[in-house]
């Protein structure tokens, strides 16, 4: 599911005029004010815009919108070029709005490909510039241009990127009880029943809480296991739906994660019981671990952002996390992931400058020595995440021999990825069969 930190599904607005009130005033006056001198050598080759300026719009907000109005600071500087940032929790609802009405931002940051390609394949895009192509080509692999390449024409280039399927814990709570990482799905499940019976506590704590995408963070589970289960071509059959979503193999990676999530001897640990888990906010999700309420936590790289100021996370610190462990110990490493690609719906000159900083690894270390991020640039430095987790993350990227697969409910149509996968997650907390809810969603699936 969701990759972004805080992410929401509501409904379109009646007109563009609301939109405009809705977004949260992200600006370059920002990036100005946090602009210090720079060596302009490294900028020379996107030119010199001075007055012109670039409207860009994504789901990116608060403190990460700041972070990412900071990478723009240097080529501003340079360029003359100023970049007007909005973020708003609505976009991936109101891009297409926009789009149609000619009100598009110059570039949309998207976090989820599926709506990335209707949007292509509706004729709004600008075709990527040659200089885009080339950065990508170099930095990224051919997965990841892949997301941002529709009916063989390429439109856009990836940005950010999140590894989803860590388990956070206490270093300390481990070492004090004797116990070990799993290194298999096997030991994962003996982990959760010995914290069980040793611990005094539940041994997960989970959220899966958040407004109207209430369910997503339970999706994410579900892809972890169909691709632990069932390895990347049968992922990829289920993503693009060569296979139904009420195969035999769903099913059993669906019953995989209700061990967990369904299981009230595993969870809602410092929360509650098992319905718990919808109304807890997904970002508050693991805090029990710092109170010794739980012990283990599924949720995404990004979700450091998420634990409170002065929490040291490190290998000996306060938390830590593991990648969900593979079905044995010899399978290669796979894991699910998300991130963004930006896509132009202008062509000016100053625009498809600012696309092709995006597009390098310039920008990339950049933006990750803000900190809080990763990227799968293979040009980013490792040494300048901000952390211990975030490099490791970024050098699991990196890796050639990693299998990465994009997080699914974000490649599906939106009626199933952002609708049906997520409401079927609530109804299967809530109750219903493993066998109802898969059925429900395989409905739900567009005839075309």
């Amino acid at each position: 599911m969701k990759t972004r930190f805080r992410r929401r599904l509501v409904a379109p607005f009646a007109a563009a005029g609301v939109i405009g009130l809705a977004l949260a005033g992200c600006t370059g006056d920002i990036a100005a004010e946090q602009a210090e001198d720079v060596d302009c050598s490294d900028y020379e080759q996107y030119g010199s815009f001075d007055g012109a300026e670039v409207s860009v719009q994504g789901t990116i907000v608060e403190v990460e919108a700041d972070r990412l109005i900071a990478s723009f600071a240097p080529f501003e500087q340079c360029t003359g070029v100023t970049v007007d940032y909005q973020g708003t929790q609505e976009f991936e609802a109101n891009i297409e709005v926009l789009a149609q009405g000619g009100n598009a931002p110059d570039l949309g940051i998207f976090p989820q490909p599926g709506l990335f390609q209707r949007l292509a394949r509706g004729g709004f895009f600008v075709e990527a510039p040659a200089d885009v192509e080339s950065n990508v080509d170099e930095f990224w692999s051919e997965d990841w241009k892949a997301y941002g390449t529709v009916d063989g024409t390429f439109y856009g280039a990836p940005l950010m990127a999140s590894i989803k399927g860590y388990v956070w814990y206490s270093p300390s709570e481990f070492e004090e009880n004797g116990w070990e990482v799993p290194t298999t799905l096997e030991e994962l499940d003996a982990l959760s029943a010995q914290i069980a019976e040793e611990s005094g506590h539940l041994p997960w704590c989970v959220g899966l809480g958040s407004d109207a995408a209430t369910g997503w963070p339970g999706t994410d589970w579900v892809e972890d296991m169909v691709l632990r289960l069932h390895g990347p071509d049968v992922y990829d059959q289920w993503v693009n739906h060569e296979i139904p979503f009420n195969d035999p193999r769903i099913v059993e990676a669906f019953d995989a994660v209700g061990n967990y999530l369904k299981n009230d001897e595993y969870v809602n640990g410092g929360h509650g019981d098992v319905q718990s888990q919808l109304s807890v906010p997904f970002g508050e999700g693991g805090l029990p671990i710092l109170d010794g309420e739980c012990s283990l936590h599924h949720q995404a790289s990004f979700y450091e952002g998420f634990w409170p100021e002065g929490t040291e996370i490190a290998e000996d610190g306060d938390i830590w996390a593991f990648i969900t462990p593979p079905a044995a110990a010899d399978d290669p490493l796979a894991v699910t992931g998300g991130g963004e690609i930006v896509g132009a719906f202008a062509d000016r000159e100053e625009v498809q400058a600012f696309q092709t900083y995006l597009s390098s690894d310039l920008w990339a270390n950049n933006r990750v020595a803000e900190g809080g991020v990763i990227s799968a640039n293979s040009g980013l430095d490792p040494s300048v995440a901000s952390s211990e987790l975030l490099s490791q993350s970024i050098e699991i990227l990196q890796n050639p021999e990693t299998t990465f697969r994009f997080d699914g409910s974000d490649l599906m149509p939106g009626a199933v990825g952002a609708d049906s996968f997520w409401t079927g997650i609530i109804d299967w907390i809530s109750g219903d069969s493993t066998q109802e809810v898969v059925d429900a969603i395989e409905a739900s699936w567009p005839a075309s």
